[in-house]
Formats: structure tokens, C-alpha cells, sequence
């Protein structure tokens, strides 16, 4: 009697250690919504300017969501263009892109006597193959180097911040955004909440738990009918 409840105090340990391995690798598959800063310290910038850049090496080197965000650093000499189009993309430049196949993101001011910083946020909206490049100089800028396409997975799916954006609010190519003078230079559609950290988005780690507790509870009756049986035997 007493080497049967040992064997059957043996395969409970044995369940319970199975269970945390499940739970620990399930937790782990679990990720917040990413930012990504294009060209890390580099900025956005084309290799006249910055002859180290290499923009696909960079983007190759990462794996990208819906939900998630590029951030360029720049200034306003250089443009940021977003297509789906590779016709567009390969051109370097968007004229005769379609207004739902492209947008200018921030462009660029060849007035400018004084180029200063443009921090410009982008959200990845679109599965499958996503264009960035700077149209303006001729597609000059294109063409030495700033420009680079990813593929964007599904993810987790869009946050609903993001997939459902307001007709009222203006698109980031519109003349009606960002008219105000005293807006700053960090660009966002009003639309659209930008996640800031991983460990500080709130929205996503109670949706994290959530999806734990549902684990956990399928876990714990599973675990209550092995027992039971354990207990017969």
C-alpha cells in the first residue's frame, strides 16, 4: 500500500513538473507590441550622408508584427515614403502611386536653409511586404541607399487602436495634418496610441493574463482528472 501511494506521489510530481514546463514555455510566447528604430543609432539617412548605413541588413535582422511601430530619426531633407507596391518602391518614386497603396509619412524641405531633427512613427498596419524609401532629390536619396522592405507576420493582429481609425481625423499626407505650426516635429497620427513599452502597455499585459488565466484553468482541470484517476488506481 504504502509503495503505491509513493508511485503515485512520483506521477504527480511528474505531471506537476510537465505542467510548469508547458506554463513557462506558453508564458514566454506571449509578446508585447515592438518599436523599432530604423537604423538604430544611424537615424534615416542615405549613405551620402551616412556612408555606414545599410538599411535591409538592418531590417533583415528583425521580425516584424502588425501592431508594431518603425521610428525614423531624421531631418527634414529627407522624406519617408510607406508603399505596398514594389512597382513604386523600385521606381523610388511615388507620383503615380495609388492614395491607398502609398503614403508620405514626413517630407522633405529642399527650402530648408537649416535642416533640423523629424522624429517620425510608423505603425505596420499590413500583412506581407511593406516598402520604405525617400522619394525626393530624383529618387536621389532612393538610390544611395535609403530605402528597405520588410514582411510583416500577423502577430498578434492589429491593437483596436489601430484597426478601426476615425474618418474624422486627418491622414498623415493630408494638407489638414499637422497645420497647426505649434505642433511638434514628432509625427503620429492623433488616431493612433503608440505602444511605449513593452512593460508599461498596460492594455497588453491584462490581455497577457487573461490568456494565462485561460491556460491555467485548462491546466488545473486536466491536472484535477489525472489526479482523480491516479487516486482510483
Amino acid at each position: 500500500m504504502m509503495e503505491h501511494r509513493g508511485y503515485g506521489t512520483s506521477v504527480l510530481l511528474q505531471i506537476f513538473s510537465i505542467s510548469c514546463l508547458l506554463l513557462l514555455s506558453f508564458s514566454g510566447s506571449v509578446t508585447a507590441y515592438k518599436n523599432y528604430t530604423v537604423g538604430d543609432s544611424l537615424g534615416w539617412y542615405d549613405t551620402l550622408e551616412k556612408p555606414s548605413v545599410n538599411y535591409q541588413k538592418w531590417a533583415d535582422t528583425k521580425n516584424f508584427s502588425l501592431g508594431d511601430f518603425l521610428v525614423f530619426n531624421t531631418d527634414n531633407n529627407h522624406s519617408i515614403v510607406q508603399t505596398y507596391n514594389f512597382t513604386i518602391y523600385n521606381l523610388c518614386d511615388y507620383e503615380d502611386a495609388l492614395q491607398n497603396d502609398t503614403t508620405e509619412w514626413s517630407a522633405a524641405d529642399p527650402s530648408a536653409t537649416a535642416p533640423h531633427p523629424v522624429s517620425v512613427a510608423v505603425p505596420l498596419m499590413k500583412e506581407g511586404m511593406n516598402y520604405f524609401f525617400s522619394s525626393d532629390y530624383d529618387g536621389e536619396q532612393c538610390k544611395n541607399g535609403q530605402h528597405f522592405k520588410i514582411n510583416v507576420t500577423h502577430g498578434q493582429g492589429l491593437p483596436k487602436s489601430l484597426e478601426e481609425p476615425s474618418d474624422d481625423a486627418p491622414a498623415p499626407n493630408s494638407p489638414d495634418f499637422g497645420s497647426d505650426d505649434s505642433a511638434p516635429d514628432t509625427i503620429v497620427p492623433s488616431n493612433f496610441n503608440h505602444p511605449i513599452e513593452e512593460e508599461s502597455d498596460k492594455n497588453e499585459d491584462s490581455g497577457s493574463l487573461s490568456l494565462l488565466f485561460n491556460f491555467l484553468d485548462r491546466k488545473l482541470n486536466g491536472f484535477l482528472i489525472l489526479f482523480g484517476i491516479v487516486c482510483i488506481f
